[in-house]
């Protein structure tokens, strides 16, 4: 653990950090192969970082783009706030490449993912960087290598640990991006993210008539759990919210997932369907309404996928997603409104009534 620790901090940038920590854990652990991983929740993936060891057909050491959706990974977001960090439930555990009897399907499926890469076993540990996940240490042993026990994922958390102790100093460097970019309460993107994206996407739709589509919810309940239960709690159903946005802006590969500020979240989506993001709204509604203390969410959708009209600019896009938020708001819909679809009369032709705050009219 030392030397771990010794080459962490000899690391010149995070991608060699990343590497010090794979391969320290990889020679700890006897292990053949060992990654790292870090959780991009404004795009709801894990991002491979490095890949160090007994490398399967089609890994790299150092991949360009080797990411797999959270939703095929519930554990890493259930655990942020949830029990795990508390220090209430396990923190690592181990797969085998042949699946325990009455195993469900993703146990099958993980068990399957093993073979495929010719491995016998692994321990996945999630790495918590200032009390919030960040990423994920998997140590595996190939085909006929012994199985991992509880003492070596015990040990794995261990290593864990060591390697967020390395990682806190090579994320400083990185500190003013993140926090540029990043909303700090639920990690996600923030407004400037959003504009930036936005304008990127629409000279995209531009060019070549790729579809954009703007999600924009606002989270029901927060000023009641507020003002009855504590803005801590406040806070808790905000985070909450946050990964279960992540995770469902995780079924549209690429969108842009954020926090605007308050209780007014988005997901950008480009060249995908507007029927599929419509659906990913329908599941994000669902799955809010069953979040505790909070009341639903009202969602609105705008897509240049629909009959809309021209979108030349963010500020149209952003009216439009917000009006249909609005009226899905003022009925208690329980389900997305689309512009386009469910508002015959957009929002350029029908003015907020007095008062009204949304934040995008003073774009």
């Amino acid at each position: 653990m030392l030397r771990l620790a010794r080459a962490m901090a000899a690391a010149p940038a995070s991608p060699e950090a990343a590497r010090a920590a794979a391969r320290g854990a990889r020679t700890a652990m006897a292990a053949d192969f060992a990654a790292v991983s870090v959780w991009e929740r404004s795009r709801g993936r894990l991002r491979v970082l490095v890949n160090d060891g007994a490398l399967a057909p089609g890994e790299e050491t150092f991949p360009h783009d080797e990411s797999y959706s959270v939703e095929d990974f519930p554990e890493i977001a259930e655990f942020v706030h949830e029990r795990w960090t508390g220090g209430e439930g396990p923190l690592a555990w181990v797969e085998t490449a042949e699946a325990p009897a009455g195993a469900g399907a993703y146990g099958r499926h993980r068990a399957a993912a093993l073979r495929r890469r010719g491995r016998a076993a692994c321990v996945v540990v999630p790495v918590v960087l200032h009390g919030r996940a960040w990423g994920e240490l998997y140590v595996a042993r190939g085909a006929g290598g012994a199985v991992f026990d509880a003492a070596d994922a015990r040990f794995g958390a261990v290593l864990a640990a060591v390697i967020a102790a390395g990682l806190s100093q090579h994320e400083r460097l990185e500190e003013v991006r993140r926090l540029a970019f990043t909303d700090p309460l639920t990690g996600l993107g923030n407004r400037r993210a959003v504009d930036a994206a936005l304008d990127e996407a629409l000279e995209r739709h531009r060019a070549d008539g790729a579809i954009v589509s703007l999600l924009v919810c606002d989270l029901n309940g927060l000023k009641h759990v507020n003002d009855t239960l504590g803005h801590a709690a406040g806070d808790r159903l905000l985070e909450r919210f946050g990964s279960l946005l992540s995770r469902c802006g995780a079924m549209l590969p690429g969108a842009l997932v954020a926090r605007l500020g308050g209780d007014e979240f988005c997901l950008l989506a480009v060249g995908q369907p507007a029927d599929d993001v419509v659906h990913v709204a329908d599941e994000l509604c669902l799955r809010a309404a069953d979040l505790a203390e909070g009341a639903g969410v009202a969602c609105g959708v705008a897509s240049t996928g629909d009959p809309i009209g021209p979108v030349h600019s963010a500020r149209r896009l952003l009216r439009l997603a917000d009006a249909a938020q609005y009226r899905a708001k003022a009925v208690r819909a329980g389900k997305p409104v689309v512009a386009g679809r469910e508002i015959v009369h957009l929002a350029d032709e029908t003015p907020p009534p007095p008062g009204d705050r949304r934040r995008f009219r003073g774009r």
